[in-house]
């Protein structure tokens, strides 16, 4: 089969891998630059198991069939399937979704492929799907959320903990089709590497339906994030051992011991915005929590940067922008907003990240990226995940809440 993938990013990328075993792809990006490097099989986002997979197709020892291009016409033009994978960021201003990426993408594809199926793979509001059918006078769209963490989407495309495709009565077949070919992707890799077959649910819902379980989804994961904070909080003004309290509360396996390390916020690509959105989709009907879920992730901001202001330092050092260990992705990371509410107060701050420039400045901030200059010229160092490796002899400066020592 033929398809055409718009976008290159976590979601983009990671399912064109995907599908690339096993069917012709092409993948839509937007700059000649990036293209030329995706065709030499090196990734623009740091993903352990796509390195892995482009490594082991460079030395001819794994069959891609992907190339990249930024003909959209092209690409769209010959495509069998097209996934719509384009990012959606939030507007803060207007409370909604940008979806003017994943409508130029309908929009190509209508203009030189009509009838070709479509999916949407990026994270969209409720009842998105259906308005768009109707603006365009279409059906051959359906809707499929991801489940992915940054830095590990093809090892989630690998090992799905669930499929979820959204779809009209009328389009159970075309859904069927394209679980089954994340199914044979995942299953390819299992034959390839002698792993047992996993046992992978597939569930197929209507569209609107399906985008609800997209948001709902990160939502209470968020809603896990922040109550760990707020515990945490607790015990740090109360001095009380948060982490055996932590311990204590998740030896109930109603609650479990997972997703449970404190953090200065949640943040990333998906936890922030999904949040919102989901909030903006309830305007009209009763709630409190997802309100207040929005609320907690400021307030933990706001009380790690005032627990650090309270050691009166000359100069805070910021250790990495990065959420997660292994990433190379800061967006939306909470440490910014630590930032900002230390800047506020007129404090200075360095940066210690190495996916910056030396020298150069982030959101008004030296970047400095020798490790010992940074660490001699910062009197607190604010790190959301703990290295050992670079902050052990500095453990007395660090102000970290990283209690387990893990994402």
């Amino acid at each position: 089969m033929k398809i055409t993938v718009a976008s290159v990013g976590y979601v983009g990328l990671s399912l064109a891998v995907l599908l690339a075993q096993n069917h012709e792809v092409t993948a839509i990006t937007t700059t000649e630059k990036k293209a030329e490097r995706l065709n030499q099989f090196i990734s623009p986002i740091q993903d352990d198991e796509i390195e892995r997979f482009f490594k082991e197709a460079r030395e001819g020892s794994r069959g891609l069939t992907l190339k990249t291009t930024t003909d959209k016409a092209a690409a769209y033009g010959s495509a069998e399937l097209v996934i719509i994978a384009t990012p959606t960021n939030y507007d803060d201003v207007g409370h909604f979704f940008d979806t003017s990426a994943v409508e130029d993408a309908i929009e190509w594809t209508l203009k030189v492929n009509p009838n070709v199926l479509m999916v949407i793979k990026s994270t969209i509001p409720v009842g998105y799907t259906e308005s768009v059918k109707k603006k365009y006078g279409i059906k051959n769209i359906i809707f499929s959320p991801e489940f992915l963490r940054e830095s590990k989407a093809l090892y989630d495309n690998l090992h799905p903990s669930r499929i979820v495709v959204g779809c009209d009565e009328d389009q159970e077949k075309e859904a069927h089709m394209f679980a089954d070919l994340l199914l044979e992707g995942a299953r390819t890799e299992e034959k390839r590497s002698g792993s047992a077959e996993q046992n992978i649910p597939v569930l197929l819902s209507r569209l609107t339906e399906a985008e609800a379980i997209k948001l709902f989804a990160n939502s209470y994961l968020a809603v896990r994030v922040a109550y760990f904070n707020e515990l945490d909080t607790y015990a740090q003004v109360m001095g009380l051992d948060s982490q055996m309290i932590i311990d204590g509360v998740c030896m109930d396996p109603r609650i479990g011991g997972h997703y449970n390390n404190p953090s200065f916020g949640y943040g990333g690509y998906c936890l922030p915005k999904d949040t919102k959105q989901l909030l903006a989709n309830y305007k009209g009907v009763p709630q409190a929590m997802i309100k207040a879920v929005v609320d907690a992730n400021n307030i933990r901001k706001q009380f790690v940067a005032d627990q650090v202001l309270a050691k009166n330092p000359k100069t805070v050092g910021v250790y990495r922008l990065t959420m997660k260990s292994n990433s190379d992705n800061f967006r939306a990371s909470a440490i910014q907003g630590v930032m900002e509410n230390i800047k506020a107060k007129n404090v200075p701050i360095i940066i210690y990240e190495p996916t910056l420039e030396d020298g150069s400045e982030f959101a008004g901030c030296k970047v400095v990226n020798d490790a010992a200059v940074f660490k001699a010229e910062s009197d607190v160092i604010l790190a959301n995940r703990f290295d050992a490796d670079i902050l052990d002899d500095v453990a007395d400066k660090v102000y970290t809440r990283d209690l387990f020592r893990r994402d």
